[in-house]
């Protein structure tokens, strides 16, 4: 069976160094907040450049709710967010205290700046985009209507890391901008991880200090904060692959252009590329008319397949007292309903993607709509 994602493969490309550094951490006796996170902090900041700066923290979920927080939203706040989001992005928009207000998304699964201005009330205070699969939302008209209604603008990163928009990559957009390093994302630790980036550095530093117990030097808590460092050994780890990102990123497109170019079935929906930007293929994401029925020929025919979540986060039961329903936004309902991940990871053998492309040409279901 071709795994959606083998996650020891990425493991093994450079297994010697993360061994090294495993080591190197354990060895040192310091394992909270110490150089190895200083050092990727520092170095992340760097490769992302436009002078931004970068706080560790435990994952991408607390990522969002110390972003926020640090940035200024509160109870009773309401943020424009896109329909088809990730669960995460919503609970740490409402952990704020604040209300997710959901549009839908446009034809590369990302944010429609054209269904913003429909969804701002008196009580809006930001638009959060989720740059999702690995390509990052166009920004240029995002941009344009927070300044023109002077919201504050955040991005959710997670599955974008080093996706550029018209050279710039995601997360140097907005006023904050935050990103998991959860193991699968294409900048992924061995565990959890997350990390808070802003050019504004007041923002950055706040977040250090709500990581922390609220304690701007130890002992002494200025602020009602959380415990969300992000450790030694994830940072150390991180640091090893982040210094073999392009390597990496370089193989996930070579994977995908061979899909988009060898992939030849009208029954399958390939994604789109949107002008000015450059996918970084966190997922390769499929549409096909029955998702039940092609996830299991592939199975049959051993490729494995995943879907990104079957029931958008408006219809989650933790969402209900926000009264959303089914039908509500039938464009994201499509993309869950007949989405299909196919494989996509660190490293794959030529003969495994010319499987996966050969099981995939000779599907004989319905044709994508």
């Amino acid at each position: 069976m071709i795994p959606i994602n083998e996650l020891a493969r990425g493991f093994r490309l450079y297994q010697q160094e993360y061994e090294q550094k495993a080591l190197d951490v354990l060895r040192s006796g310091w394992y909270v907040l110490g150089k190895e996170v200083e050092g990727f902090e520092r170095e992340f900041a760097e490769a992302l450049g436009g002078g931004c700066y970068c706080a560790g923290v435990d994952n991408g979920l607390d990522a969002i709710l110390l972003g926020l927080a640090a940035a200024g939203i509160q109870a009773g706040d309401e943020i424009v967010v896109q329909a088809n989001g990730y669960i995460a992005t919503m609970l740490g928009i409402m952990q704020c205290g604040a209300k997710p207000v959901f549009v839908e998304p446009d034809e590369y699964y990302e944010l429609d700046a054209a269904n913003i201005e429909a969804a701002l009330t008196p009580k809006t205070k930001a638009v959060l985009v989720t740059h999702l699969y690995g390509q990052a939302t166009r920004m240029g008209s995002v941009m344009d209507i927070c300044r023109k209604h002077g919201l504050m603008l955040f991005e959710d990163c997670a599955q974008s890391h080093f996706a550029p928009y018209k050279g710039t990559y995601t997360g140097l957009f907005g006023d904050a901008a935050f990103f998991s390093f959860y193991p699968t994302k294409n900048l992924g630790g061995f565990g959890d991880g997350g990390g808070v980036v802003s050019r504004n550095k007041a923002i950055v530093d706040k977040v250090k200090v709500l990581r922390n117990y609220g304690s701007d030097y130890r002992y002494h808590n200025i602020e009602i904060g959380y415990n969300a460092r992000l450790d030694e050994m994830q940072a150390g780890l991180l640091r090893v692959k982040l210094s073999h990102m392009k390597e990496l990123l370089a193989n996930r497109n070579h994977i995908a252009q061979r899909y988009l170019k060898e992939i030849a079935n009208p029954r399958i929906q390939l994604p789109k590329i949107a002008a000015d930007c450059v996918h970084t293929w966190y997922q390769f994401i499929v549409i096909v008319d029955n998702q039940g029925e092609f996830r299991e020929y592939m199975k049959q025919h051993d490729v494995a397949t995943d879907i990104s979540w079957k029931t958008p986060p408006y219809l989650q039961p933790c969402m209900a007292k926000f009264g959303y329903k089914r039908g509500d936004f039938p464009v994201t309902e499509h993309i869950c309903d007949n989405s299909v991940i196919i494989p996509m990871m660190d490293y794959m053998a030529e003969e495994e993607i010319s499987k996966v492309v050969e099981v995939v040409n000779a599907y004989e279901g319905r044709a994508a709509d």
